[in-house]
């Protein structure tokens, strides 16, 4: 899978996704300091799934409409290194053939996944 990892999240998640074999890119070590509007065009045109932190990810898509690949946003309690590394890996092996086209929100014991707008629309004209 091909991931964006926003700059909130850390290195920790993208080492361990690179681990797994994923194509990866991290805001945090290519362009740190980018708005959201800049990271979620970024995530689209490379057609990666986004992984944040940041809830303004959510706005952006559904009620500004800008177009998304995927986005996987953490919510925890612990945003330990570990917690966030251990959340990602199970969401992975539970829902990784769910993630694309999907707004996922993942805590430490529950997973939601909503269809994006634009994944709507594109299934609506098929």
């Amino acid at each position: 899978m091909r991931f964006l990892v926003d700059e909130s999240v850390g290195l920790s998640v993208v080492r361990c996704l690179r681990t797994l074999k994923h194509d990866v890119s991290s805001v945090q070590e290519q362009k740190p300091g980018i708005d959201d509007a800049e990271v979620c065009a970024w995530a689209d045109a490379e057609n990666r799934l986004l992984i944040t932190n940041d809830k303004d990810f959510g706005k952006l898509i559904f009620r500004g409409k800008l177009a998304s690949s995927g986005v996987i946003l953490l919510r925890l309690q612990d945003e330990a290194a570990g917690n966030k590394v251990r959340v990602i890996s199970d969401l992975l092996a539970g829902y990784g053939n769910r993630l694309a086209g999907h707004f996922v929100v993942a805590s430490e014991t529950e997973v939601r996944v909503r269809p994006l707008p634009n994944a709507i629309r594109e299934s609506e004209s098929a």
